[in-house]
C-alpha cells in the first residue's frame, strides 16, 4: 500500500528498497528487496518506515537509529515493552536520528498531545472490530469468534496490557497512551462486534482543557482486516510532511 502511494508521488518520494523476511520475500514494487538490514542501510535511505510488526522493531530499530537514519514506527504497540523503549531512547541520545510515530487510525492524537501540556485527568479508548479482525489473537481464548451474535468484550485493562496481549490489533492503544497519560493510566476496551464492517475507535479524554469525545469508523485494509486503511494513510501523511514546505 505504501509503495503504491509513494509511486503516485515520484517527484517527492522514492522507495529505494525494502527489508523482508526470507520466508516472505515477494515483489511489492519496482524497488529491490533484501533480507539484510546492512544492505538496506548501504543503499543510503534518508528514512525507514517500519510496518512489519513488533518483532521487527525489536530486531532493527536500535541499529537503524545508530546509523543516523530516521525511523517511522507504525507498530507503536512494540513500545509497550519498557526494555525496548529504553533501548530506543538510548540510541536516540547518541544519534542525530529521530523517531516519528504516526497517529494511525485513532482520531484526535494532536488534540490529546496538546491537552497533555495543560494536564490530563482521564483517557480511555474503545476499539471495536468485526470478529474476523480478531482471528489469530488472544480473543480466541475468550470466545468463539465466528459464532458471535452480539458485541462481545474481549479485553479491558490498561494500554500496556492491551498492546502486549494484542500486538497485531492494539497499536492504537499504545499511540493513545504515548500521546496522553502513559500506558498504565490509559484505560482500554477491545470489542468483537459482528454487526460491524468497519473498525470503530472511540477516544475520550478529560483534563484542564475540558472534555473531548472522538470517534472514527474506518474501513479496514483490503488485505488485512486487523488494520484500518487510515493507518496507512497516516504514515503517508508523515512522509509527505518530510518534503512539504508547509506541514500540518
Amino acid at each position: 500500500m505504501l509503495s503504491e502511494l509513494c509511486a503516485a508521488r515520484p517527484k517527492a518520494l522514492e522507495v529505494i528498497g525494502a527489508l523482508v523476511l526470507r520466508s516472505e520475500a515477494m515483489s511489492i514494487g519496482a524497488h529491490p528487496l533484501t533480507t539484510s538490514l546492512a544492505q538496506l542501510l548501504a543503499a543510503g535511505p534518508a528514512l525507514i518506515v517500519e510496518c512489519a510488526g513488533h518483532a521487527a522493531v525489536a530486531a532493527h530499530s536500535a541499529a537503524i537509529l545508530n546509523s543516523g537514519v530516521d525511523l517511522i514506527i507504525a507498530s507503536t504497540g512494540s513500545l509497550a515493552d519498557e526494555l525496548l523503549l529504553t533501548t530506543i531512547r538510548d540510541a536516540l541520545r547518541n544519534s542525530s536520528a529521530r523517531v516519528r510515530l504516526p497517529a494511525g487510525a485513532v482520531p484526535g492524537i494532536d488534540a490529546l498531545s496538546a491537552a497533555r501540556l495543560a494536564g490530563l485527568t482521564k483517557v480511555s479508548l474503545q476499539s471495536s472490530k468485526p470478529p474476523s479482525a480478531w482471528l489469530g489473537s488472544a480473543a480466541e481464548a475468550t470466545c468463539q469468534l465466528d459464532a458471535l451474535k452480539t458485541p462481545t468484550l474481549i479485553f479491558q485493562g490498561d494500554a500496556r496490557e492491551a498492546a502486549i496481549s494484542f500486538p497485531r490489533n492494539a497499536n492504537v492503544a499504545a499511540t493513545v497512551a504515548l500521546a496522553g497519560l502513559g500506558f498504565e493510566h490509559t484505560w482500554v476496551r477491545l470489542v468483537a462486534d459482528p454487526t460491524l464492517s468497519q473498525n470503530v475507535h472511540r477516544l475520550e479524554a478529560q483534563g484542564t482543557f475540558g472534555e473531548m469525545t472522538l470517534e472514527v469508523r474506518a474501513h479496514p485494509m483490503p488485505d488485512n482486516p486487523r488494520t484500518s486503511y487510515l493507518a496507512a494513510l497516516s504514515i503517508m501523511r508523515l512522509l509527505e510532511n518530510e518534503t512539504a514546505g508547509i506541514a500540518i
